[in-house]
C-alpha cells in the first residue's frame, strides 16, 4: 500500500454515519497508509430515527450515535473526531427544522468560521464534503456543504481573523454517487419490488428525483477494495441506522451499485475536462 506519511485529510459531514455510509473506504484507505484522518461532524444524529432496544443503556439518541461514531472512527483509524455542536435538523419539514439550536438555523458564516478554524488548526492538504445538493437534498447536508466550500476560501484568507494563522489546503473535492448508477437503480427496483421514490430505512430518500438532479462530473474514483472489511465494520457501528446490516437491505443497494469504490468531484483547483484521478493527494 501506498505511504501517506505527513497527508492529511479532513472530511466535513453533518451527523454520525455519514462518514461511514458516504466515503468510509476512502478514509479507512488514506488513514490505513499513514495519513492523519480528521473528522468534523456538525451533529450527534438527535432526529434520526432509532429502536427502542438500540438506546438501552444510554441517555439520549444523541449520545448512542456519538458512541455509534466513535466505535466506526476506531475502526476506520481516523486521528481525531470533532463536533460543531449543532442539533441535527431532520428531514425537510420535520418540527427539527424549527429547534433554535438546529444546524439549517444557524447562519452559513457561523458554520463557516467554525470549520475553518479546523482547517487551520488541523492543516489538511485535502478537505472533502457533501456535493451540492447534499447527496440526497437533507438539508443538514446542503448546509454543510455551503459552509465547507465558505470555510475552504475563509481559512486562507488574511482579513478572517481566529488564534490560528492563515492555512491554504490544496484540495476540495465533492463526494458522489453516480447518477448513471442512480437511473439504473430506478429501473431495476420496481421489477424486485422497490419503489425508487421511497428509499432508505425510513422511506424518505427519492431515488428518482435524485437521478434527474445535479448531473456533476466525476473527477475522481477511489478503490477502497483493501479496506472493504474495515470500511463495512465501520458502517456496522451504526447498526441503529441501518436495516439488518451494512451489506444488507438499502446499504445493499448501494454496494450492488457502486462496487468498491468512492465518487468524487474535484471542486478546487479546478479541473480540467475528462480529468480522472485515483488518488486525492495527487
Amino acid at each position: 500500500m501506498k505511504s501517506y506519511l505527513n497527508k492529511t485529510l479532513l472530511a466535513v459531514y453533518a451527523h454520525p454515519d455519514d462518514e461511514s455510509f458516504g466515503n468510509g473506504g476512502t478514509l479507512a484507505l488514506y488513514a490505513q497508509g499513514g495519513a492523519a484522518v480528521h473528522l468534523v461532524c456538525a451533529t450527534r444524529g438527535e432526529a434520526g430515527m432509532v429502536d427502542s432496544q438500540h438506546l438501552e443503556g444510554y441517555t439520549s439518541i444523541a449520545e448512542l450515535r456519538e458512541a455509534e461514531l466513535r466505535c466506526a472512527a476506531g475502526i476506520l483509524r481516523l486521528s481525531g473526531v470533532h463536533f460543531l455542536n449543532w442539533r441535527d435538523s431532520g428531514m425537510p419539514g420535520s418540527e427539527d427544522n424549527r429547534h433554535p439550536q438546529a444546524l439549517i438555523q444557524q447562519p452559513v458564516d457561523t458554520v463557516a468560521a467554525q470549520i475553518a478554524d479546523y482547517i487551520r488548526k488541523l492543516k489538511p492538504q485535502v478537505v472533502i464534503t457533501f456535493d451540492p445538493i447534499g447527496g440526497y437534498k437533507h438539508p443538514d447536508h446542503i448546509h454543510i456543504h455551503q459552509a465547507t466550500v465558505k470555510a475552504f476560501q475563509l481559512a486562507s484568507d488574511p482579513s478572517f481573523v481566529s488564534d490560528l494563522p492563515p492555512y491554504a489546503p490544496q484540495r476540495l473535492y465533492y463526494s458522489l454517487f453516480p447518477k448513471g448508477m442512480l437511473k439504473w437503480a430506478v429501473r431495476l427496483m420496481p421489477l424486485l419490488g422497490q419503489d425508487p421514490r421511497h428509499f432508505g430505512r425510513n422511506k424518505d430518500i427519492d431515488i428518482l428525483d435524485l437521478a434527474q438532479s445535479g448531473d456533476f462530473p466525476i473527477h475522481a474514483r477511489i478503490n477502497y477494495r483493501a479496506v472493504m472489511a474495515e470500511r463495512d465494520a465501520a458502517a456496522a457501528c451504526h447498526s441503529s441506522q441501518t436495516a439488518g446490516g451494512p451489506t444488507r437491505g438499502p446499504m445493499r443497494w448501494a454496494r450492488w451499485l457502486v462496487g468498491t469504490y468512492d465518487y468524487y468531484m474535484r471542486a478546487y483547483p479546478e479541473a480540467p475536462k475528462r480529468l480522472r484521478e485515483m488518488d486525492l493527494f495527487e
